[in-house]
């Protein structure tokens, strides 16, 4: 049995904080959820995969081949009546914001939660927007956890106030709320779940054309006001400690905050706002936090998400308080924070003296290699890589190739001793610039995505390709798994986990059926046929496509080479 199944209530478990959400969406009688495998959110759906495969499991869950996908399952099922939920990292919400947008004006059901999990200072990620700002945009309730017993805690509340509101609710988490481990106390599973729901027809609210949106737009804002209230009282927002400073502070930084006051022996001096359900903002909280102190420091990764809704607040009700923060140079937008920067911070907000701990004398230790990301030892990526750079020096066109890539391992190409990732946007968009560059330039584009990466959001781009009479060369890698995010299924996989059930669809028929003739596979381990077909393709004109097959070496080697 998956530990996150254990009946033990009462029992304390060290878990992940996605882990915690998974035992939280358990806990709360979800049924159906959805996601595309994307860091720092990957262990929830990971976890939920497992759990699904488990006799008699209490939950539906399926690897989508996008977010967009995967929101749009979760919505239908929740608005049968049965709760759902999906994850996916914060670029994720990008692909899913055109359901996210409209999702919001019908609403509900059954309770419906949406992980997004943000990745400040950009870990494994192309940017590090903030996410809260999909919050307010969207006019969603969001939750913000400070540890795994909170995630969990705030994933079964999410369920019940998506119910109140009758809308989709925000839990957004970060690189580090994910991926620390804490004590998280199980409660009880419930005895039944309600896995099949029903749906009522009522098109003046689930067929959003102008005349309903107009409607549900009213409604959206009027259950946005009812949320409101109920931040307002949320036991998530917690004042503590008693002083002419005031901080305010929300996710990781919450605890960063504690542990300096704990630290500075300045917690009763000092009053502490911990914003857990911080949006809707709990305006009439801050307002009478604010009448209370002289100044006030907002501690907050990434955007001034909380500082700027604070000086409005502030200005609205004629509060005479300072707001320190991003504005002031306290903190940047850039960035994770870390322990020692706030507590420099609000030493510096306190008028304290703070010296910066002296550094450990290293000058006997010899200094480290750097050790960058790369490609693992036998991965096949890197013999297509050579293929391909050996095709083009034959032909005397390596110094005019341009190479449009996308997101996945192959992303490391862009390192020596490869040096073959030339332009990056997004998931899916090697397809689409290629095509930019095509016509707009003339040099030999040879392009790269991974097979997950074309299901995700490549097929629509490679239609277009086709129909535009775009000429580049598409190398579609596929190793059989999605690889970069922990070897999660996708259609197209041919070496499967135990227990996988679902048809597979070959790449091959896919760009067969979009009209593409010009279709090549390849095994890049064989050297000498992989390099004689590119050489064959990129010696001439128009859209070609070569498919390398060749499964990842690491999850060959853990499934056994089993189909």
């Amino acid at each position: 049995m998956h530990p996150l199944l254990s009946e033990d209530a009462g029992k304390n478990m060290l878990l992940l904080g996605n882990e915690a959400i998974v035992r939280g969406a358990l806990e709360a009688g979800c049924a159906v959820a959805a996601a595309y495998p994307g860091t720092p959110s990957s262990e929830i759906g990971n976890n939920l995969f497992f759990i699904s495969q488990e006799k008699d499991s209490p939950i539906y869950f399926e690897f989508s081949t996008n977010e967009k996908v995967a929101m749009e399952v979760a919505a239908a099922a929740a608005a049968a009546g049965v709760r759902s939920l999906t994850c996916m990292k914060h670029v994720g919400m990008n692909v899913a914001s055109d359901v996210l947008m409209t999702l919001a004006y019908v609403g509900v059901k059954g309770g419906m939660v949406i992980i997004t999990a943000d990745d400040p200072s950009m870990h494994s990620s192309q940017n590090e927007q903030d996410n809260r700002c999909y919050a307010r945009f969207a006019n969603l309730p969001m939750l913000e956890p400070t540890s795994p017993a909170e995630a969990r805690d705030m994933t079964v509340a999410a369920f019940e106030l998506s119910e109140a509101l009758e809308l989709p609710v925000m839990v957004r988490t970060t690189t580090r709320t994910s991926h620390v481990r804490g004590p998280v106390e199980l409660k009880t599973l419930p005895e039944e779940v309600k896995r099949k729901g029903a749906f009522e027809k009522d098109p003046r609210r689930w067929v959003p054309v102008p005349a309903v949106a107009r409607i549900r737009h009213k409604v959206l804002l009027e259950q946005i006001e009812k949320a409101k209230a109920l931040s307002e009282a949320s036991s998530f927002n917690i004042l503590s400690g008693n002083g002419p400073l005031g901080i305010v502070a929300s996710g990781v930084s919450a605890c960063y905050v504690e542990d300096a006051l704990m630290e500075l022996g300045c917690a009763d001096k000092v009053s502490f706002l911990r914003l857990g359900f911080p949006y809707p903002f709990p305006r009439k909280k801050i307002g009478a936090f604010l009448k209370d102190v002289e100044k006030v420091l907002v501690v907050e990764e990434l955007e001034p998400f909380l500082e700027e809704e604070i000086n409005l607040i502030a200005r609205d009700l004629g509060i005479d308080v300072q707001v320190m923060g991003k504005a002031t140079g306290h903190f940047s937008r850039m960035y994770e924070f870390d322990p020692f920067m706030v507590k420099r911070a609000i030493a510096d907000a306190a008028g304290l003296e703070l010296e910066r701990p002296k550094r450990p004398d290293l000058s006997g230790i010899p200094t480290l290699p750097l050790r960058p990301p790369v490609l693992c030892k036998g991965c096949p990526h890197r013999e297509t890589y050579n293929a391909v750079r050996d095709a083009l020096k034959e032909l005397d066109l390596e110094e005019k190739a341009v190479y449009p890539t996308d997101i996945g391992c192959y992303t490391l190409g862009l390192l020596p001793p490869i040096q073959m990732a030339d332009y990056l946007l997004c998931m899916g968009s090697s397809v689409g610039t290629s095509a930019g560059f095509s016509i707009s330039t003339d040099h030999k584009i040879i392009s790269f995505i991974g097979d997950s990466t074309f299901f995700h959001s490549g097929i629509s781009s490679l239609a277009n390709a086709f129909h535009n009479r775009h000429e580049f060369c598409l190398v579609i890698l596929d190793n059989s798994t999605t690889a970069m995010t922990g070897h999660q299924p996708n259609p197209g996989i041919e070496i499967r986990p135990p227990g996988y059930d679902k048809p597979r669809i070959p790449i091959e028929d896919v760009v067969r059926g979009l009209g593409i003739t010009d279709i090549h596979k390849v095994n890049p381990y064989k050297k000498k046929d992989a390099r004689s077909v590119f050489k064959d393709v990129l010696s001439r004109g128009g859209l070609s496509v070569v498919i390398a097959e060749a499964p990842c070496i690491l999850y060959y080697r853990k499934f056994g080479g089993k189909k």
